[in-house]
């Protein structure tokens, strides 16, 4: 074989492997976000999570330790913040304030990070933050419901949504 010929064949090996990779590093990669309204609430003005509250966060804590949660997002109230503080100190994260007034900004910046998140809001705010998330409707969310999991998956311009229940989820005191 003459070098000629090597070089041909050496150039076009090498650029076989290079498109190879390069369709692969194209491709985003998933990830997910995680948006829950806060935990139960005690009464009063920015009231705080109540026993059963301070529970709940600290099992979505557990339940998130197996996600890989790169981000924690809270609205700046006392019950949203201590929703979202036992899965921030698990993880070793900070968590980040937004503001439920401006829910498109928070949208276009959670997209934007490509991150695996957990965003914690309210009964109103939470399932319309999915809802520009997912570019999809997604049931409301009642003033007394607690346990209500909604999970956004994006791989590029795709999004699904899943709704889970955290009562579901949540094993049984008699199961252990």
């Amino acid at each position: 074989m003459t070098e000629s010929r090597k070089r041909q064949l050496l150039t076009a090996a090498l650029s076989f492997f290079w498109a190879i990779s390069a369709t692969g590093a194209d491709e985003p990669s998933p990830y997910a976000l995680y948006l829950v309204r806060h935990a139960e609430k005690a009464d009063g003005p920015d009231p705080g999570l109540t026993p059963a509250g301070v529970a709940r966060a600290e099992w979505l804590s557990d339940w998130l330790s197996q996600r890989e949660v790169a981000a924690v997002w809270s609205s700046d109230y006392r019950r949203s913040r201590q929703t979202a503080d036992p899965a921030a100190s698990a993880l070793g994260l900070s968590v980040q304030l937004y503001d439920p007034r401006h829910l498109e900004e928070q949208a276009r910046t959670l997209l934007s990070r490509a991150e695996n998140a957990l965003v914690v809001g309210h009964s109103n705010t939470t399932p319309e933050l999915a809802t520009m998330l997912c570019q999809c409707p997604v049931s409301p969310m009642s003033d007394s419901e607690y346990d209500h999991i909604i999970v956004v998956t994006v791989q590029g311009a795709q999004r699904t949504v899943s709704e889970l229940d955290a009562n579901v989820l949540r094993p049984s005191p008699d199961s252990r």
